[in-house]
């Protein structure tokens, strides 16, 4: 009674959880097989059991994968890093930015879901043997929508600074500044080892570092607040679905621009920068020669949120090639975290795909 309650009232497919190789009974006829598998695929054979809860895709969050990974993981499951020479897997993402902004929007909803639920990483799954570095990799990728705010406050700072005529911070000392050039290396050699590991040139890398800025300010920030509204006040939000490229043709979108209103924090950052270093140059135009000093400081910070900021009038404004990149290998993050055993001219051996063996 106990498995029925769990896996549902059909008892094939009970037996078949039961066996070591999964699949039906031996002795099962293929009238009853068929009847069996006409129940099991009905839309209300999950009602009043675990499915959705404990078995299968978990629901609750619009990023299930990721819920169902994190819940497979905590059952005891293994994943392995497997990135073979030809992609496994290839799937087409939108090229269009305002699409792109919305399916990242939808994927940050679905983080700050998980982070305000019990499945939460950071308290939910302890002692069922996930290793602290799965955990950490869970709690990274649920909390990275928060990182919005300090990002904003960052981007924002630097063009109060010139506009005012303050520093964010007094005076720098020598050994302040060393450590902020230390700093700033190690973000540069993070950089070189991100591009060599991943196989992508230094265009693709910084055009990345572009989006994340983008998409930090943007969808990001209104994820947030979406989540927290969603949570706390039970306001629904829908989402918009996003369109794909499917052929050569369809790269026509990456030139067509989308208002949609997740553009209006970036480009409002882009202005109010570029606005506070045309004050500043002036300024220091007009007060003479001690003032430029001060300023190249504050132009530095300024002029970086600029160039991360500055692709939004290059989409607006310029045609570009269509980047190869659209076009991407995937691996399932719930899915496809199976045990395997790889050796030496040896292929993959998949072990287990079922989501509910072994729970």
């Amino acid at each position: 009674m106990k498995l029925e309650k769990k896996f549902g009232q059909s008892p094939v497919f009970v037996t078949s959880t039961l066996l070591e190789n999964g699949g039906g009974p031996r002795n099962a006829i293929p009238p009853s097989l068929l009847s069996e598998a006409i129940q099991v695929i009905s839309c209300s054979y999950e009602d009043k059991t675990e499915w959705g809860k404990e078995v299968g895709w978990i629901y609750g969050s619009v990023t299930e994968d990721i819920l169902t990974g994190f819940k497979m993981h905590c059952h005891g499951w293994r994943s392995v890093y497997c990135m073979p020479k030809q992609p496994a897997f290839k799937g087409s993402a939108p090229i269009n930015l305002s699409d792109r902004l919305h399916q990242v929007l939808r994927w940050a909803l679905g983080s700050v879901e998980i982070f305000l639920s019990r499945h939460c990483p950071i308290w939910y799954g302890y002692g069922g043997g996930m290793k602290w570095l799965e955990r950490f990799s869970y709690i990274n990728s649920v909390v990275y929508p928060w990182t919005s705010i300090p990002l904003l406050v960052y981007c924002t700072l630097p063009a109060i600074c010139l506009l005012t005529g303050k520093f964010i911070v007094p005076e720098i000392s020598n050994y302040a500044g060393v450590v902020f050039m230390a700093l700033f290396v190690s973000i540069a050699v993070t950089g070189i080892l991100e591009m060599q590991w991943g196989g992508v040139g230094i265009d693709d890398w910084w055009r990345n570092k572009q989006f994340w800025v983008i998409g930090g300010v943007s969808s990001h920030l209104f994820a947030l607040f979406q989540g927290l509204l969603k949570v706390l006040a039970g306001v629904s939000t829908s989402f918009t679905v996003t369109s794909k490229a499917a052929d050569d043709g369809e790269f026509s979108e990456l030139y067509l621009f989308k208002w949609t209103s997740l553009l209006i924090p970036p480009t409002t950052l882009l202005i109010i920068n570029i606005v506070g270093v045309v004050v500043g140059v002036s300024d220091a135009i007009n007060n003479g020669y001690d003032s430029w000093g001060p300023l190249f400081g504050r132009l530095f910070f300024a002029l970086w949120v600029i160039i991360h900021l500055f692709s939004l009038p290059q989409r607006f404004t310029r045609k570009t090639r269509p980047d190869a990149n659209h076009y991407f290998g995937v691996v399932n993050p719930a899915g496809l975290y199976f045990d395997s055993y790889v050796g030496p001219d040896k292929p993959i051996r998949l072990e287990r795909w079922s989501c509910i063996r072994n729970l």
